[in-house]
């Protein structure tokens, strides 16, 4: 189907609309922690390994989806990925001032970097919407609500780690939201461009997966291998 007969079917505040309940579906992941808050060691270790569960899933998930697209642009996309949070992360944990809610230093840096690469991955999610439905409402809606579904255990894999650091869970709700918040921004200049955001769909479920990828293995898996142990969450 044609771009031209795309636009005539779909709005465009409909693809902002479906865009936006994914963004905003992110913010339930919160929710389960908020009747789990009696055991904070368990927490933490809970957290870290079902946070890094959720992520690995979640990075394979977009990884796949990359190679169905393009196995080379998908590699490329990835090892930039990784290169990326490589070096956002030594320039992150070389100074000691950061803040983040009420976390300070090293534990600030750690939930900088969590935010910030769920963000990143966000970026394709909502290109992926809006080429959805540059092929016909009923794609671009399928699509929508299968992000959704899919942001609810990103939205609690956020949580998992900020909880167990001192974060309310209302507030780690709404940076679960803001996580997704490019989703929605993303999704009507895809649909708009659709050709075009097609070509670099695979490099940004590359990147998005290669970047959360490094960040389980090295950032949130050890929280759960040292039990809590001289640490919060997963730094």
């Amino acid at each position: 189907m044609s771009l031209i007969v795309a636009a005539a079917e779909t709005s465009l505040p409909t693809v902002f609309a479906a865009a936006l309940v994914t963004a905003l579906a992110t913010g339930l992941g919160a929710i389960p922690l908020a009747f789990a808050r009696d055991n904070a060691r368990a927490l933490i270790v809970g957290g870290s390994a079902g946070a890094a569960a959720l992520m690995l899933l979640a990075s394979g998930l977009l990884l796949y989806e990359g190679v169905i697209e393009s196995l080379g642009r998908t590699t490329f996309g990835a090892a930039a990925g990784i290169v990326a949070i490589v070096l956002s992360t030594r320039w992150l944990r070389g100074r000691d001032d950061w803040r983040f809610e009420t976390l300070r230093g090293a534990q600030a840096s750690s939930a900088l970097i969590i935010v910030g690469v769920m963000t990143v991955h966000s970026f394709a999610e909502g290109i992926g919407v809006g080429v959805s439905f540059g092929g016909s409402e009923s794609v671009g809606l399928a699509t929508a609500a299968a992000i959704a579904v899919h942001n609810i255990p990103e939205g609690l894999a956020i949580s998992l780690v900020l909880v167990p650091q001192g974060v309310t869970v209302w507030r780690a709700a709404l940076w679960s939201i803001f996580s997704s918040l490019p989703q929605p921004l993303l999704a009507v200049p895809a649909f708009l461009f659709v050709e075009a955001f097609g070509a670099v769909l695979p490099v940004g479920l590359g990147f998005a997966g290669g970047a959360m990828v490094w960040m389980v293995l090295a950032e949130v898996a050890p929280g759960a291998l040292h039990g809590g142990r001289d640490r919060l969450a997963f730094h």
